[in-house]
């Protein structure tokens, strides 16, 4: 068989098992992704002729979950309204921001002793565990709908940029060597970038919103319309990160001005994007399990889980707080 059929074969067993598994969590109780998660790893597992059964090409890999991203964020945004994006905006940073505080000190100990890495590692990691994945965070809160979970739909969504620049900040100190001047240089050379990456983002969904809803006002299709709307998702994204902006802030602005302006056939173009979502949720959940590699020893294990649970008391302090 050649390599595009076992391709093809792959994915149509993945979603074919998604959506077994979608059907199971929902009776269950238990999120999808998960479980769907778990079903990658499971897959993952499994040998044959010397080699994983399952395995894409990493370009693939990467390629869908930007897709995911996308379709997921422009989803879920398109059906927030604007007024309730804007009440919850303050109290999002103000939760991003104690997050931050309160969780990347505790966690890069935790780290460094628990695994013996070098201590800039460990604060890299905590710096990146600190995060919350706006398409994660959508998915699982897209059915339910109350004040505190609009708060962290808005929240996933503010802190994408500050988690992606502290990382780099990170890594620019580590390389550069320790001292107080150093970090301060670099800390202020980081300033414009963050800057940039919300303009940009905010501006290149204003843009490409103003564009492709003018004509969707003036003329439907039924079946080019929804399909328009995919690719101005895409080239929002596109558009804001070959300009050094956040595609993620990009793609949730024009979500959110799909969601407010009046276009003809609203509905009919969100149920198209919901089912192509909803089939790169399935997709990118278990990719990602595939890709993870476990080492099941019952020192690991338990390592693991202290710092999940140490992770977990910590986000749920910041919330109370």
């Amino acid at each position: 068989m050649n390599e595009p059929m076992i391709y093809l074969g792959y994915i149509a067993v993945i979603l074919f098992l998604g959506i077994l598994t979608t059907i199971l969590s929902k009776k269950i109780r238990l999120p999808n992704v998960l479980l769907l998660v778990v079903l990658g790893i499971v897959m993952g597992q499994i040998e044959y002729g010397g080699g994983y059964l399952v395995s894409f090409p990493d370009v693939f890999i990467v390629s869908v979950g930007i897709l995911a991203l996308v379709m997921i964020v422009f989803d879920s945004t398109s059906r927030l309204k604007l007024k309730e994006f804007d009440k919850e905006s303050v109290p999002a940073i103000e939760l991003t921001v104690v997050s931050l505080i309160l969780t990347i000190i505790p966690l890069t100990l935790a780290t460094y002793f628990f695994y013996d890495v070098p201590l800039s590692i460990a604060l890299l990691f905590s710096a990146i565990m600190v995060g919350t994945a706006p398409d994660v965070v959508l998915s699982l809160m897209k059915d339910v709908k109350n004040k505190v979970l609009e708060l962290l739909e808005v929240e996933a969504i503010i802190n994408t940029p500050l988690i992606v620049i502290i990382p780099f900040l990170i890594l620019e100190f580590i390389e550069a060597g320790i001292s107080t001047e150093t970090f301060a240089t670099q800390f202020l050379n980081q300033i414009l970038p963050f800057i940039q990456q919300l303009v940009v983002g905010i501006g290149s969904g204003i843009l490409v919103g103003i564009l492709i809803f003018k004509v969707m006002k003036k003329a439907y299709s039924e079946m080019l319309s929804p399909l328009a709307l995919i690719v101005a998702a895409l080239l929002t994204y596109v558009l804001a990160e070959v300009l050094q902006g956040s595609g993620v802030l990009a793609v949730t602005t024009l979500g959110l001005f799909f969601g407010s302006v009046y276009v003809t056939h609203k509905g009919e173009m969100q149920e198209f994007s919901s089912f192509f979502s909803y089939a790169l949720e399935i997709l990118v959940f278990v990719l990602i399990g595939l890709i993870i590699q476990i080492d099941l020893t019952l020192r690991f294990l338990a390592l693991s889980l202290s710092l999940f649970l140490l992770l977990v008391l910590l986000r749920y302090l910041a919330v109370n707080i």
